[in-house]
């Protein structure tokens, strides 16, 4: 899976530059203080494994540079709340989104509380990360001003200094990393012009406006934003639900994935209940019970799309799309979801999947052949177990679960043109004929044993 970078112009002329990954029920994330989704994708292996998994369990995930950061218009003079609520309506109107998760971390949390209070209609779920809704109430006013006449007259330092304050926990080179990132995501003033801005958001009084359920996440070992902040949030939002991790402002490693679990856990509640209020559907809905899934991933999309400009790359999507699904319907498996550079398919039978996949490749092998210009290669991974069945909030069948997760995984880890395959898809297919040579254990990310992997010989 690649990243592909849009922009929106808001009616004030403000440039917003956006990513979005997957078609599943949207998921806006509102990041904090500086960002660059550019640099964040090329960088920050944490990033890809969150879209990963927004994308696996069903989420259409949207992230964005707010005004003054990244990749969106800077510098810029207005970094109010009102103004940035303004920027998200125009995303929001441009994506042509009626209902989503809105997700607000750090200093995007009071900007997301200001918008579900403003449009209760948009926001289904409300997610509120190490997060504040009175920017004076953050330090003492010294502090504050300490610290802002620190990042203007050395952003080196300043940044130093902040990463240390925000990661607390985490490795020297993840804290170089993290500085680094910083001060190309934004310059000094404009870093302490945002800052300056959040120091003077106030969105207390919107708190009881919210309608949406809210979950509110704060860290205990959060240096840079207290966790009386996250309990003065809950406490204000009707029925908010307040949890602790045992972490810092950045969540680290084991803590970032216990994180996860713990937003999915919430946002994944409003399926059980549309689940158990949708007629069943038998006919449409995904193959259940044990199950092979099967990824495929796009190599290299954004430089496709440079190379063959937009429409060459769409026709050649076209042409992806077309020899994969008609692969599909010849060894009887079921589309589940676009992720954007690839497609997610269940096949009741693993030797099925098997035979599709290497018919997918070639495919792809001769179409290359035949028309060098326009080539595409893929990469395929395959797992099998017992994933959730249900209907998605869009009304379409969809698969959840770790076996889903797995195999997303598993397709990350193969090249392009290569098949790989779980240990149990293997197992599940002997004696059918097929050909696997053994990768060993492989660790795979948010996994916490190592996974047996076989690549699927071809030819």
């Amino acid at each position: 899976m690649e990243q592909r970078i849009q922009f929106c112009t808001t009616p004030e002329g403000i440039r917003i530059a956006h990513a979005v990954h997957g078609e599943g029920y949207p998921l806006i994330s509102i990041s904090g203080w500086t960002s660059h989704i550019e640099l964040m994708w090329e960088t920050n292996e944490a990033y890809r494994d969150s879209v990963l998994e927004a994308v696996t369990r069903g989420y259409q995930r949207i992230i964005y540079d707010k005004r003054g950061t990244g990749l969106s218009t800077r510098p810029v003079d207005d970094l109010s709340t009102e103004a940035q609520v303004h920027d998200l309506e125009a995303l929001v109107a441009q994506l042509k989104l009626k209902k989503f998760v809105l997700y607000g971390y750090s200093e995007g949390g009071p900007i997301a509380i200001a918008y579900a209070a403003a449009h209760p209609r948009h926001v289904s779920h409300l997610v509120l990360q190490g997060t504040y809704p009175l920017g004076s109430a953050l330090s003492k006013p010294e502090a504050q001003r300490a610290m802002l006449a620190l990042v203007r007259a050395e952003w080196g330092i300043g940044s130093m200094t902040l990463a240390n304050l925000f990661m607390n926990g985490a490795s020297q080179e993840e804290i170089d990393g993290f500085q680094r990132f910083q001060r190309k995501a934004a310059s000094a003033e404009e870093a302490a012009s945002m800052l300056e801005a959040d120091y003077r958001r106030d969105v207390t009084g919107d708190l009881p406006k919210i309608a949406a359920p809210t979950l509110v996440l704060h860290g205990t070992k959060d240096r840079a934003i207290p966790i009386a902040a996250g309990r003065d949030i809950a406490a204000g939002i009707r029925g908010a639900r307040f949890v602790t991790y045992d972490g810092g402002h950045i969540p680290i490693g084991d803590v970032r994935t216990d994180v996860n679990e713990k937003i999915f856990a919430f946002l994944d509640e409003h399926r059980e209940q549309k689940k158990s209020r949708a007629t069943p559907k038998a006919a449409q809905g995904p193959h259940s019970g044990l199950v092979t899934i099967m990824f495929t991933d796009i190599e290299g999309s954004t430089s496709m799309t440079q190379r063959l400009g937009d429409a060459g790359a769409q026709g050649l999507l076209r042409t992806h799309n077309a020899l994969l699904r008609a692969a599909l319907r010849d060894h009887g498996g079921r589309e589940i979801k676009h992720t954007g550079d690839g497609i997610m398919a269940s096949f009741p039978l693993a030797s099925s999947a098997l035979d599709c996949a290497i018919a997918v490749q070639r495919a792809f092998a001769t179409h290359n052949n035949q028309d060098v210009g326009s080539s595409v290669r893929v990469r395929i991974g395959l797992n099998a177990g017992e994933p959730v069945a249900e209907d998605d909030p869009g009304g379409r069948g969809d698969l959840f679960g770790t076996s889903v997760q797995l195999a997303a995984r598993v397709c990350a880890k193969a090249e392009p043109g290569q098949v790989l395959a779980s240990n149990v898809v293997r197992e599940l297919a002997a004696g059918k004929g097929h050909l696997f040579a053994d990768q060993g254990d492989v660790v795979l990310r948010g996994f916490e044993d190592p996974v047996r992997l076989y690549e699927v010989r071809i030819s």
